[in-house]
């Protein structure tokens, strides 16, 4: 919706505009970022905040059983991050005359809970019904971008990540930790915690932190893949001391595609992932049928241990899609 509330459409009929009444400033509140607001502050408290600052606006009733899920969920995104938006909650029984208004300017108010986000005025995004926390988060990050802010989390992970390219992983930890305990449904601070234990040698302590990520975003893609590059952790352990003798055995025997295969899983944990890439790459080009398609399942595994955008799991990615589609 392109429209500001209180103005008139493009090429629409003269519509109602919401009030601007001068009203007393509201008694102050325990969260300057959570409030309840009413059709004669809506212009003040939404509209007019949205200017500076992103504003979430969560229409509910007192017999909607949904909402009585959502609006906790929605204070609890909301503080998590940092005064970086603001939630105005609205009874939309005692407010019929604002939700008429609305209704006739476009946002659909027929059931609740609907959830409006406004920025510079205007409706920049909007849900109906109760979502878990996870798509709440996604939902107010989305936000916070718009607007040129960010969950104080996701500053977390980024420093985390640049930590650990830089290979300072006890960093990477602590602030993936910080981060964790920021945001506990952070699958990204989950998934970077794991991979900086990882990278640190602490293979038993990032099972434990595996062990203990929350049921919502256990099957995260970040979540996925630090398990995946856990598991590969754990075999790559066993193949490292055998580097040697797999490619003793391949210079002796080239269709060995087991000692391949474990070289491939060797290669990955010492870091060389084209490498072992293009060895799960030769057995799919010249036996895919192979011990009932375990390469390409493993280089799937890669992919998912590497992260889908990095380059070696783009590079890899294109080379598979040729030797499949051939």
């Amino acid at each position: 919706m392109d429209y500001l509330i209180g103005q008139k459409p493009a090429a629409a009929g003269r519509q109602p505009a919401v009030a601007r009444a001068p009203l007393p400033q509201p008694a102050a509140e325990t969260d300057p970022t959570i409030m309840d607001g009413d059709q004669t502050t809506f212009m003040r408290d939404v509209v007019d905040a949205s200017r500076t600052l992103p504003v979430i606006v969560d229409f509910w009733a007192t017999w909607c059983g949904p909402c009585k899920t959502l609006t906790p969920t929605l204070e609890k995104v909301v503080r998590s991050a940092g005064g970086g938006v603001r939630l105005v909650k609205i009874d939309i029984d005692k407010n019929q005359a604002l939700v008429r208004q609305l209704a006739q300017l476009g946002l659909p108010l027929q059931s609740v809970p609907t959830v409006a986000a406004f920025w510079q005025g205007q409706i920049a995004d909007l849900f109906q019904g109760a979502l878990p926390e996870s798509e709440v988060r996604r939902f107010v990050e989305a936000l916070l971008k718009l607007g040129g802010g960010s969950m104080p989390g996701a500053d977390l992970v980024a420093e985390a990540r640049a930590a650990l390219e830089a290979g300072a992983a006890q960093d990477a930890a602590a602030l993936s930790n910080a981060a964790v305990e920021q945001e506990p449904e952070n699958p990204e601070a989950w998934g970077g915690l794991v991979r900086a234990l990882l990278a640190a040698g602490d293979e038993e302590q990032a099972g434990q932190v595996l062990s203990e990520v929350p049921a919502k975003i256990a099957e995260h893609a970040e979540v996925a893949g630090a398990r995946s590059a856990l598991a590969l952790a754990a075999e790559g352990r066993k193949a490292k001391g055998q580097l040697k003798t797999l490619q003793k055995r391949l210079q002796a025997n080239p269709a060995d595609h087991q000692a391949r295969y474990d070289l491939a899983t060797a290669l990955n944990a010492s870091g060389r992932r084209d490498e072992a890439a293009d060895a799960l790459l030769e057995i799919v080009r010249t036996d895919r049928a192979w011990n009932e398609d375990a390469a390409r399942l493993q280089l799937l595994k890669f992919f998912e241990a590497w992260g889908f955008d990095d380059p070696a799991t783009l590079a890899a990615r294109r080379k598979l899609s040729a030797l499949l589609f051939r």
